[in-house]
């Protein structure tokens, strides 16, 4: 199964996205994109496959964001993909590439939309939140 998470592992979605993946007994190829980024090929194809737009992939929280004037609405996607590439933090988080499509796992369930497996027993996110129950069925 190729399965892709770019992961930054300071984040509890990130986490948890990663912990459904494994739930549903797929081991991923886990990339710490904050070490690793993405290519701007692959960084620009994840963003369209998801169906989002560059700016809609763009991490303000935490970020450098406003300091690099980065809401000034006539940039470019190529600008924002520049700044992305240049402060890797300002890549949003968790985009998981599977077979079934692309998306960004926000919130960390968003994943299940791109991995149709069935998951293996239950699961809490980090907060407690049950997600999955005993029989392997979704609940929220």
């Amino acid at each position: 199964m190729d399965i892709t998470i770019y992961h930054n592992p300071d984040c509890g979605t990130s986490r948890n996205t990663l912990a459904l993946i494994r739930n549903a007994g797929v081991e991923p190829t886990v990339i710490e994109y904050l070490k690793t980024p993405p290519t701007r090929t692959v960084l620009k194809d994840m963003i369209s496959k998801a169906g989002l737009t560059v700016r809609d992939a763009i991490r303000q929280k935490g970020t450098p964001y406003a300091d690099l004037g980065l809401g000034d609405p006539t940039l470019t996607d190529d600008d924002l993909l520049e700044a992305m590439l240049e402060h890797p933090i300002l890549i949003n988080r968790p985009f998981v590439v599977t077979p079934w499509g692309v998306r960004l796992s926000r919130p960390s369930e968003v994943v299940l939309e791109v991995l149709p497996l069935p998951q293996k027993g239950p699961f809490h996110k980090e907060d407690g939140e049950l997600l999955i129950d005993t029989e392997g069925n979704r609940l929220a």
